[in-house]
């Protein structure tokens, strides 16, 4: 799921009782919570120390360290498609990875990926040494990349470590005009990218697929495509890793990478859901031109006091449902701790929109909501459709009808 899952009461509690924990140990031990993992062995570490040992045609293959995403593209593309296919099925999990790979290239790596981690699963299920916990846990794992599998899904990013990653495109990402990412927040995993009951619409993949169909009742001529981006390792529930920027770091580094390595020249526009705003706020400086728009749904904050010190092109708005429990958490940062202004206070600068139909802190998504249709809006350049949460235009000043083009 992408939201803390408990009464706005406890949630306040529990964020004020991580951060006294944190003033503590600054105060005795100093910071030294940042987690390395560096040298540790993953499946994506082997896959990658494999292809950077590799060779074709001959040659060595490129090292992706030294290489922009538009370089590693022109590698591909003098490649024929059976070489294509053969460093696909050798490093899969390097390739479907790898940005600057062709995205359809991308989702057949990691189609064989995922085939590798169910076989890996399913021998874990039934590992007498394991606990009747961890093998049910190995089935659930095993059940989700089945389902990841299944159909013509098409997967852009894959790695099983850990909680695992993932970013899943719906529509034809080659051929879009307008692209939109949907950037989610807390508790965001393998197991908890998608939802099948009546909380789909607070998973990842609900979130996408509601957006798209949005876009296109909107405006059927738009060629739009949505990516369902689980692809860093979110704070797990409430506690230092949610009051803190760290996850978001890194998280940031990884979506700048994504939206560089897009094909084409679309505009791009980031839909950043709780914890999600926070990641969306500390890449915003570093994005490329093309990211026109950073929507923020129940924010806690995006680390700045004013939407002008994003340093940001992109236009930035800002939603909230009023029985949204985040609006009683402190909109405070201090030492590190907590994530800054409110982004729907007037002091910051969002253009503020409307919620209307929305319920709590994860309902921005459900069809029929204001919010998801100014998404929609936002998404195919139709500014001027977008409703603002009061009753005037001010959301709307200085923006035309239609979309700029995509900047390079």
């Amino acid at each position: 799921m992408t939201s803390f899952d408990s009464t706005p009461q406890l949630n306040v509690w529990r964020m004020l009782l991580a951060l006294a924990v944190v003033f503590v140990m600054l105060a005795t031990t100093g910071w030294t919570a940042v987690r390395n993992h560096r040298g540790a062995t993953t499946p994506y570490a082997a896959s990658l120390s494999a292809w950077e040992r590799g060779h074709i045609g001959g040659h060595r293959l490129p090292d992706p360290d030294d290489m922009t995403p538009a370089r590693m593209a022109r590698f591909f593309a003098s490649l024929d498609a059976r070489q294509r296919a053969r460093l696909a099925a050798r490093y899969p999990l390097a390739v479907g990875n790898m940005n600057g790979a062709p995205v359809r290239l991308r989702y057949r790596a990691n189609r064989i990926a995922l085939g590798q981690a169910r076989e890996v699963e399913l021998t874990r299920m039934h590992d007498d040494r394991l606990s009747p916990t961890g093998q049910r846990e190995a089935g659930r794992r095993m059940q989700r990349y089945e389902d990841l599998m299944s159909g013509e899904r098409h997967i852009l990013a894959f790695d099983p470590m850990g909680s695992g990653r993932v970013a899943e495109v719906f529509g034809d990402l080659d051929s879009a005009e307008r692209v939109s990412v949907v950037v989610p927040g807390v508790d965001t995993n393998l197991l908890t990218f998608e939802r099948s009951d009546r909380k789909q619409y607070s998973a990842p993949v609900g979130m996408a697929k509601s957006l798209l169909d949005a876009e296109r009742a909107a405006s059927p001529q738009t060629r739009t495509a949505v990516i369902a981006w689980a692809d860093y390792t979110a704070p797990s529930g409430l506690g230092m890793d949610a009051a803190t920027g760290i996850r978001a770091h890194e998280g940031a580094v990884r979506l700048d990478a994504l939206v560089r390595a897009l094909p084409g020249r679309s505009g791009v526009a980031l839909y950043c859901h709780s914890y999600g705003s926070v990641v969306c706020g500390v890449a915003a400086h570093t994005l490329p031109a093309r990211v026109s728009d950073i929507a923020v749904a129940g924010s806690p904050g995006m680390r700045v006091e004013k939407a002008a010190q994003l340093h940001t092109s992109a236009r930035v708005w800002a939603v909230r449902d009023s029985d949204d429990w985040i609006e009683d958490v402190p909109h405070l940062e201090f030492g590190g701790l907590g994530h800054g202004a409110d982004p729907m206070s007037t002091e910051f600068g969002a253009r503020v929109m409307s919620a209307r139909g929305a319920k709590g802190h994860t309902g921005y998504f459900v069809p029929g909501t204001d919010s998801l249709r100014n998404f929609a809006e936002i998404g195919i350049g139709a500014y001027r459709a977008v409703r603002c949460a009061r009753e005037n235009d001010v959301c709307r000043k200085g923006l035309s009808g239609t979309a700029e083009a995509g900047r390079a």
